[in-house]
């Protein structure tokens, strides 16, 4: 009798299990960049961290840069994508973005760039660590992303102007020909760019890598109307991509072998070195930092004439989402240092320069 009770509760739990089992997950379309430090989502993918959380999500091919990217969304070929830096100039231009969580960056400090490096030709004149060595020189960067941004830091740290060096705009994946072929002298760029030039470039030399010049610009960002119609699928994919980024951060040589899978021609001993620079500032965690940087940037760009005008930085980030999945899932995060009480935020939060 007692086995006919538990075949019959079996049974009876059966409907329930299959209609778990079937029901349909969440379609999204998310953009990427021809960059490391973008690895989170096809780790979710292959790692099944969408799955999990009820995500069915499907990558856009790799592109060149964020504006790239943010055109992308513009046409709707995506839902979502992660940008920094030229979301600053759609912005401007009267695109309605919404910030809702950090790729890459730092919620526990301003200075966070070691994604980011400077690399310069044998015959270049450039001496490393050697900053004022670039007067005069023909740079190669990628207007309006954060390349531009860190070498308009760099310049300025340097006691340059952007004046006294010429700024060739150049997609990251043609640096290293146009360092080979002495197009420019030098170039700066984020990962992989630098490394397969270190490693590709004869007598390449890396001046600076990194050095918290600037602070790193990483959003994962959609237009305010989707955002305000799909706050729970938000939540379901922040929380696969921070379950992303903390198996990033835990295992880096595995993380590294995806990334030769979804960026075209990156090879293992590349992507192993970039990815120790890249999991130093894997944090998807909002506080007033991310606030700040943003505000830092507009700021530079705007005192150096990139810009004409700036926004408030309030009105485009909105951090309720990533808190909800740091209160919810505080288990994803244990392994990263814990956000300073004098730049953690709530709800409603207002960032006062």
């Amino acid at each position: 009798m007692r086995r006919i009770m538990l075949q019959l509760c079996a049974l009876l739990l059966l409907p329930s299990l299959a209609l778990a089992q079937t029901k349909d997950p969440i379609k999204l379309k998310v953009g990427m960049v021809n960059a490391v430090d973008m690895l989170a989502l096809p780790i979710a993918v292959e790692r099944g961290f969408f799955e999990k959380y009820g995500l069915d999500v499907t990558i856009a091919r790799p592109y060149a840069t964020g504006i790239d990217a943010l055109n992308a969304l513009q046409a709707g070929e995506t839902d979502m994508v992660q940008a920094g830096v030229p979301a600053i100039g759609a912005i401007l231009r009267g695109m309605d973005l919404v910030f809702f969580g950090n790729f890459s960056g730092n919620a526990t400090k301003l200075g966070s760039d070691a994604t980011l490096a400077l690399i310069a030709g044998k015959d270049s004149g450039i001496v490393k660590g050697d900053l004022k060595s670039l007067k005069g020189k023909k740079i190669a960067t990628s207007f309006g992303t954060i390349n531009h941004l860190y070498i308009l830091g760099l310049l300025e740290k340097a006691g340059l102007a952007p004046t006294d060096v010429t700024l060739i705009n150049t997609p990251p994946p043609e640096m290293s020909v146009a360092l080979l072929t002495k197009g420019v002298d030098a170039f700066v760029s984020w990962d992989p760019a630098p490394v397969i030039a270190m490693k590709d470039v004869p007598g390449a030399i890396e001046v600076i890598r990194g050095g918290d010049v600037i602070s790193y610009l990483g959003f994962n960002i959609a237009l305010r109307p989707w955002v305000e119609k799909n706050g729970p699928t938000i939540e379901k994919f922040l929380a696969a991509v921070s379950e992303a980024d903390q198996w990033m951060r835990k295992n880096p040589k595995q993380a590294a072998a995806i990334g030769t899978r979804w960026i075209p021609g990156l090879k293992l001993d590349v992507a192993e070195t970039a990815m120790q620079y890249n999991v130093q500032q894997v944090d998807r965690r909002i506080s007033a930092h991310n606030y700040r940087a943003l505000w830092k940037a507009q700021d530079t760009l705007q005192r150096l004439g990139v810009i004409k005008t700036v926004f408030d930085v309030n009105k485009h980030i909105e951090p309720k989402f990533i808190l909800n999945v740091m209160t919810t899932y505080p288990e994803l995060f244990s392994d990263l240092p814990a956000i300073p009480a004098d730049v953690a935020i709530k709800p409603g939060f207002a960032f006062k320069p």
